[in-house]
Formats: C-alpha cells, structure tokens, sequence
C-alpha cells in the first residue's frame, strides 16, 4: 500500500482546500451582478502533476506502482468510454473505488487525477470542467482508502455503501460549479426560480441550489450513478478486489526480492 509522505500529504491538503473553494464559489462571491467562475482553478493541474512528481522523486511510486497505475488509468479509459454517463449510467467509480481500497489513499488520489485526465483525451472530453473532475475523481479514490478495515461480504457491502455516497458528493460539487452557468442569474429580490442570486447570502444560495440539484440531478442521473456503482461492486467487487490484491502482493514481493 503506498503512503503519503509528509511534504505529499501537505500538497494535497492545499490542493483539496483550494479545490473546496473552487467548487464553492458560487456561495463565496457574494454582490456581483456578473458571474464568472474563478478559471485560475486551472492553475491546480499543474500542483496535481508535482503530487504525482513529489511520489515518485519520495520512493513512495516506484516503477511496479507506476506500471499498476498505468494500467489501472487505461482500464478506466475505457470504462469512461463504454459507460459515458448516459442517464448517469456509467463505471469510473467502480474501478477508483477499488483501486484506492487495496493501494490506499496516496495511489487513489493519483489514479482519480490520471484517470479522468486519460479518459478525457480517450472522450474528447478535455474542457474547463475536468480539473473539477479530476479532483472530484481523485477525493472519491482517496476516500475509499480511508475507509475502515474489513472483509468478506461486510468489505463489499461498506464500498457499495461508499460508492453511494461518493456518488451523490461528486454530482452534488459538479453541480455547485457549474449551477450559475447552466441557470442564469435571477432578478435580485425574485422569488420561485431555482437560479443563482448574486445579490443573496450564501445560506439563502446554498438552499436555492439544494433545491435545483433536487429537481434536476440528484433524482435521476445521481441516482443511476449511485444505483451502477453500488451493483457494480455488488457483482464484480470481490473476483477484481481479490485480482487487485494479488497484483499487490506480486509488486510487494517483487520490490523486496529486488532490493534485498
């Protein structure tokens, strides 16, 4: 399993801060008639990039973990690929998920961050959006390496119960990022619209938006991403955990051997 080390763990705690911020934005800026997102959160790609540098120059990826997260971001490639999230239908987080269970937390940050970014090339889907998804994506691998010890049938029940959860956070940050450009801007003092106010406080936006990703995701496409991954892991979760586990013992075994 690989680990964070002291100067990694702190660039991920900047970028997730400064990524919490960014997805937040909406409910930050408060009196301006015109909206903008904060696009200098693309100036986050290349901190992701010095994570990944930082792991390698540390020891803590290694040529065996290079090549397993290789592999791993172009099977997700291709899961994006086939399970484009039509009707939020579709795969990515089943892989993230498991990947980060059995590397930890370290290697799903890495693998959430490469992955959408692979995928994206694969899809054609390179745009403002994907640093957003690719930190999104990054929290969800991390998030399942922190998850509580356990094994058997109780193991897949706590990912599949994770990867509901994961699912509506990630739609619920994708949403708030992009909800005052998909909605407009209401007229300052209107009331019975579900767009963003510019004028309003954050606690009267962040109700307005609960309410729009109610109606428009958290119902429909949230649910079918919830609903895919839960049965995913369900029904694959334990023959590809069970192959991940082994791919990490080979590697273990491998390293000492070579450095013994």
């Amino acid at each position: 399993m690989m680990r964070f080390s002291p100067r990694t763990a702190l660039l991920v705690a900047i970028i997730s801060l400064a990524g919490l911020m960014m997805f937040a934005w909406p409910l930050l800026l408060h009196g301006y008639e015109r909206v903008q997102p904060p696009f200098i959160f693309l100036a986050l790609l290349p901190l992701m990039i010095v994570v990944l540098l930082s792991e390698l120059s540390t020891g803590g990826i290694d040529t065996r973990m290079i090549a397993i997260l290789g592999v791993l971001s172009a099977i997700e490639a291709v899961l994006r690929a086939v399970s484009s999230g039509t009707g939020g239908v579709e795969l990515v987080f089943f892989m993230l998920i498991l990947g980060g269970r059995v590397f930890g937390p370290a290697f799903g940050f890495v693998l959430g961050c490469t992955s959408l970014f692979v995928a994206a090339l694969v899809t054609a889907g390179v745009g403002p959006w994907l640093p957003y998804q690719m930190l999104g994506a990054a929290w969800v691998a991390a998030g399942a390496g922190l998850l509580p010890r356990a094994s058997g049938r109780r193991e897949i029940a706590l990912l599949a119960a994770y990867g509901v959860f994961a699912s509506y956070a990630y739609g619920l940050l994708l949403n708030l990022q992009g909800w005052p450009l998909l909605t407009g801007v209401t007229v300052p003092g209107a009331s019975g619209n579900l767009s963003y106010d510019p004028t309003a406080g954050a606690g009267e936006n962040l109700l307005t938006f609960l309410r729009y990703t109610l109606v428009t995701s958290t119902s429909s496409w949230d649910t079918m991403r919830a609903i895919t991954t839960a049965i995913a892991l369900g029904l694959l979760g334990p023959a590809v955990l069970a192959t991940l586990r082994r791919v990490a013992r080979r590697a273990t075994v491998t390293g000492v051997v070579s450095t013994g």
